[in-house]
């Protein structure tokens, strides 16, 4: 018609889009397949990718046929690949096949969860895999789920739903600065850098952050938690939020939950676990011992998007109480109010974005390919080749144990006779580096008392015995070549 403003139709129509995505199928197993016959990185170079891409976005559509050559060209070799049997690097990443096919599902659908109302299936599929999963860590009927993006977001919210139940819902008047007393929120050294910044982004202040002295384990002190608040107490502090950690980043620590618990109750303090990585261990019952008082969380955080398998990004969190989550959290413009919002639940009042992704069907079609014993085969098999690699550590001359195989991560140095001080962090670092650049392992080094040394956390689903062997033969060689250069 004349006049009317017409669109060029797109280049990829569903027949191309049919064809491409049948290649990029083939491309991804094939990739997969022999990902273990590449290098696990490359000695990358500071704007090589850069370089390799025009300087200005294209005008007009451009043929994604050759997308499969750019991809091998352009990105395979300009990323770790955190999937390789050979990856022992900061903390298994998932990435389980039928959690891809997940990630497929969602984007083909393209729905958002602004309400229960805009996708049925995606609110209540998440709500069921929720409940399987607090049960497979055998936590109590009263805890509910929501998947969140991260650990980090987790945590945020832990702390925001922390501040307003100790300020009385402060929010709704004045806020902290009409609240009047400081509140404090306790965590150790060996917590995660998101802790500090959750608590600044959530108006605490850095002078109300009290890192609790560790015991010989590396874990908070009960006693030490104790004496911090009555210090508090006594300057007209109020002790807020408890942040404990089941599995540090470090060194694997695991605080001492129950124990702290009974302080943080004695004084209303809220308590937030971050078991982000080692909480998968929740699935074992040979394990659970090691989390005692877990139950006793006001909220709790664990990463299936880590060693679980699951893709990036589904971090769950678990509520005792979902009700102050919702009193902190919800939001209800007249456009994304229905008829059945009493009777369903609506996560945008359960963090904080207003919209999510489909994030439960990969943990669905995981927890379904898998099974629960699959899931556990996979972790005792991790745990063991840990504990073979600690032992093999042990027995070699010059080589020690760092800290105690406490999971599936093994902190290890070479302290060969001699070496001292920065002299010998400067060989740890150059051995640690030689073997990233080696493409046959990749490790992260890591301070420790002061010092560096080197960790692998085995997690990686293709990770078998003889890749660790591998591993650890190919640290040593390192070692000895930049001893002998």
């Amino acid at each position: 018609m004349a006049g009317q403003n017409t669109t060029k139709e797109s280049l990829m129509d569903n027949a191309t889009f049919r064809a491409l995505g049948h290649r990029l199928i083939d491309w991804a197993a094939d990739l997969r397949a022999g990902l273990g016959e590449r290098p696990v990185a490359h000695d990358f170079v500071p704007g090589a990718v850069a370089a390799m891409l025009p300087a200005a976005a294209p005008q007009q559509g451009e043929d994604l046929t050759d997308l499969c050559a750019e991809l091998d060209r352009m990105v395979v070799p300009h990323v770790v690949h955190w999937q390789h049997p050979a990856y022992f690097g900061w903390f298994p990443s998932g990435g389980l096949e039928a959690g891809v096919l997940g990630e497929l599902i969602s984007a083909s659908l393209s729905v958002i969860g602004l309400s229960w109302q805009s996708a049925p299936a995606l609110t209540e599929l998440e709500t069921v895999t929720m409940a399987w999963f607090r049960d497979l860590c055998g936590l109590p009927e009263h805890y509910r789920g929501v998947i969140q993006d991260s650990a980090s977001v987790s945590t945020q919210v832990a702390l925001t739903c922390a501040r307003e139940r100790a300020s009385g819902m402060a929010m709704q008047a004045g806020g902290l600065a009409g609240y009047g007393r400081p509140l404090v929120v306790y965590y150790t050294v060996h917590s995660h850098s998101s802790v500090e910044k959750a608590a600044l982004l959530a108006g605490f202040g850095r002078d109300n952050l009290r890192a609790v002295a560790c015991d010989g384990d590396d874990a908070m002190d009960p006693a030490a938690l104790a004496a911090a608040i009555d210090e508090d107490l006594a300057a007209g502090r109020v002790p807020c939020a408890v942040v404990a950690t089941c599995g540090t980043t470090g060194v694997l620590a695991f605080d001492p939950i129950a124990a702290i618990a009974t302080v943080a109750r004695a004084h209303g303090a809220w308590l937030h676990v971050d078991a982000a990585m080692a909480g998968a261990a929740l699935l074992l019952p040979e394990w659970r011992a090691r989390f005692a008082g877990i139950h006793q969380a006001d909220s709790l955080v664990i990463n299936a998007h880590k060693w679980l398998g699951v893709p990036f990004d589904c971090s769950i969190y678990l509520v005792a109480d979902h009700r102050q989550l919702e009193a902190v959290m919800s939001t209800s413009p007249s456009y994304l109010q229905s008829g059945q919002d009493g009777a369903v639940a609506n996560y945008r009042d359960w963090g904080l974005p207003l919209g999510r992704r489909f994030r439960a069907l990969k943990l669905w079609l995981v927890l379904r390919d898998q099974g629960v014993a699959g899931l556990q085969a996979r972790l005792r098999r991790d745990l063991d080749n840990a504990r073979w690699l600690g032992d093999q550590v042990t027995a070699t001359p010059d080589w020690q144990l760092v800290r105690p195989v406490r999971l599936q991560t093994v902190c290890l140095r070479h302290d060969p006779p001699g070496l001292t001080g920065e002299a010998l962090d400067r060989h740890t670092l150059a051995w640690a580096a030689r073997v990233n650049a080696s493409g046959q392992a990749w490790i992260s080094p890591s301070i420790c008392d002061g010092r560096w040394m080197v960790r692998l956390s085995i997690g990686a689903h293709a990770t078998e015995r003889h890749h660790v062997a591998a591993a650890w033969d190919l640290i040593q060689r390192s070692a000895l070549a930049v001893m002998e250069a």
